[in-house]
């Protein structure tokens, strides 16, 4: 066998350092092939990049050429050269004298020739080894495209010319067009007519009985979510120890209000299934059209009435006696008054610059009692530091006109949420961007009855309870919920819900529940009558990245409706622990009215006001 030969100045390794693979990996691209050729295209007549580049290297070329051994010139060759016939078949070693001893063997075995070494590593095999392909190309060369010249002189006259004969062509091509179209024109005209011919009932003498039928084909699409509202009780609620949670009803949108965020909602105070919603934009770089929707429970798939807005709606507000005048709000500044029962698009009566229009955006509507001329009337207030009483006036010729009083004057800080008390009708509380609550009194419009230092932020609602005659809430985007009594300053009770808060409500059935929303999108339940420290019902109702804006209860039904950034509007009923009476004992009648949710909040009160009227040593 082979005898392996070790060189003086081999390095001594290990087993482990002999056994150690080294892996190369080799590739077929060619690190100095250029990457940026570029060639003239003579069909795009521009410079062009080529994509494929030729990655073959050339490392030896040997240029002769091959004889046969057998040919004429082969022979003559080997005579010149003094080779013999047969010296092609033994030159070379064969596969059977490759493991000979050659003549210098003796040479390298006395000493005087060192031993050529072969590689002992290589253990390529020969089976292993590819065949590389010979390097062919092909070139194709077309003719150049044919080319002419032509040169001309040109003036003002020569261009003003072209232009004329080009203007004649265009009217000509728009006389055409014109008489296509009043063809087209007289014929849909004689269509008409004649469809008018035929019909012999017009079409708004059904449009009521369309409606009605529209509501039955939708009540039996989605007659489980009807039969939930009406009769689901979730019996869970038994062994949840006084929580409770939201049932998802019908999900209300429109398509061309999935852009904007729902800026305001409010419920029809004589037909309890109506609501309206304003649709608008919060963010500033965000500001276009809005919109003011009004949907029925009774058909979830589509508004009843829909106004489109040339501006942001911020507020609204729907007067509870004259249910079809609805007070708005807008992002420009505006206020204007929507009545239902005129048909048209824009609303009946409209603030403009002269009329003294606020410069900021309105936050809040509401509307008040008829003054003692009877003439009806609404408050708003917004960020240009005013609280502005707008009146309906009539004037000569029996038609009506917005005017304007100003209740405080433009020295308060920028206003965002205003309520009137629900039984002294000149109290009301004004909250602005600075995080002061201030409380006024529409006898004095130059100084605030009270100031309330209330939140870090921006007041985003302040809500009067609907029995307790002291007691209000106030929410803000610094993540906290404040019960206050109007007579301390400090607040009674707060609550910190780990995201900011777009909006509360406090409940129509009982003194002492009200609920919120945050921007994480979820719906915070309190009764404080329950549970003074944590809300019996928290649940996501939307999905995530899906910030919640405003929320508010119905005021006959168990439900709540909740608006988002999105532009959908979402029902959820109350479970039974949402809103619990007390189980009357048999033989016993208990107390009903509001007399008695004025005595539950009372009974809270004076538990937090004991410790103070206790007299210090």
């Amino acid at each position: 066998g082979k005898t392996m030969v070790k060189p003086p100045d081999q390095l001594d390794l290990s087993e482990a350092e002999l056994k150690e693979e080294f892996t190369r990996i080799l590739t077929a691209n060619n690190p100095h092939a250029p990457q940026n050729i570029v060639r003239y295209s003579f069909k795009e007549r521009s410079y062009k990049q080529i994509s494929s580049v030729d990655q073959l290297a050339i490392h030896f070329v040997l240029e002769g050429n091959l004889l046969h051994k057998d040919s004429d010139e082969a022979r003559r060759q080997r005579a010149r050269d003094g080779i013999p016939e047969d010296g092609a078949e033994d030159a070379g070693d064969t596969e059977e004298g490759a493991g000979e001893e050659r003549p210098d063997s003796l040479e390298i075995s006395l000493g005087k020739k060192e031993r050529k070494l072969t590689n002992q590593f290589n253990f390529s095999e020969r089976a292993s080894q590819t065949m590389n392909n010979p390097m062919r190309e092909r070139e194709c060369q077309t003719e150049p495209p044919p080319r002419g010249k032509f040169s001309a002189t040109a003036n003002q006259w020569e261009i003003y010319d072209a232009y004329v004969e080009e203007r004649r062509k265009q009217e000509k091509v728009k006389e055409k067009q014109k008489v296509l179209s009043s063809k087209k024109e007289e014929d849909k005209g004689k269509k008409k007519l004649q469809l008018v011919e035929n019909q012999s009932d017009d079409i708004t003498k059904v449009a009521k009985v369309a409606k009605i039928i529209e509501r039955m084909v939708t009540q039996n699409t989605f007659d489980d979510i009807a039969q939930d509202f009406k009769y689901f009780e979730d019996a869970s609620d038994e062994f949840r120890d006084q929580e409770g949670t939201l049932l998802p009803l019908w999900k209300f949108q429109h398509d061309k209000a999935k852009r904007l965020s729902v800026t305001a909602l409010c419920w029809n105070q004589k037909y309890k299934d109506l609501f309206a919603v304003g649709l608008g934009s919060y963010e500033f770089t965000r500001q276009g059209q809005g919109m003011l929707l009004f949907y029925s429970l009774k058909n979830a798939t589509f508004p009843e009435y829909i106004f489109s807005t040339m501006s942001g709606v911020m507020c609204l507000d729907i007067h509870k006696q004259l249910s079809y005048l609805v007070a708005v709000g807008f992002y420009d500044g505006c206020v204007a008054i929507y009545n239902l029962k005129e048909q048209g698009p824009q609303p009946v009566y409209r603030s403009t610059a002269r009329s003294g229009k606020h410069t900021d955006p309105v936050w809040q509507v509401k509307w008040q009692k008829d003054d003692t001329d009877n003439n009806h009337n609404f408050f708003s207030v917004s960020s240009d530091g005013r609280v502005v009483s707008w009146t309906l006036v009539k004037v000569l010729g029996g038609t009506l006109r917005l005017s304007l009083d100003l209740y405080l004057k433009p020295f308060l800080s920028c206003g965002t949420s205003l309520d009137f008390h629900k039984q002294i009708d000149y109290l009301f509380l004004v909250g602005t961007e600075e995080g002061k609550i201030h409380k006024c009194s529409k006898s004095y419009s130059s100084q605030f009855l009270e100031t309330y230092v209330a939140h870090n932020m921006a007041v985003d609602a302040v809500k009067w309870n609907h029995f307790h005659p002291k007691v209000f809430m106030s929410c803000s985007s610094d993540w906290t919920v404040k019960i206050w009594d109007h007579t301390i300053k400090s607040p009674v009770f707060t609550f910190d819900l780990n995201a900011a808060v777009g909006d509360v409500a406090w409940s129509p059935y009982s003194a002492t529940v009200f609920a919120a929303v945050t921007t994480d999108g979820k719906v915070h339940v309190f009764d404080l009558h329950i549970n003074k420290y944590e809300a019996i019902c928290q649940q996501a109702v939307v999905a995530k990245k899906t910030k919640l804006t405003h929320i508010e209860f119905n005021p006959a039904y168990p439900i709540i409706i909740v608006g988002d950034d999105r532009g959908y509007v979402t029902s959820l009923k109350l479970s039974p622990n949402l809103r619990k009476k007390p189980k009357e004992k048999k033989g016993q009648e208990l107390p009903k009215g509001p007399e008695v949710e004025v005595a539950k909040m009372e009974k809270l009160l004076s538990l937090l006001r004991e410790p103070e009227t206790v007299p210090q040593d």
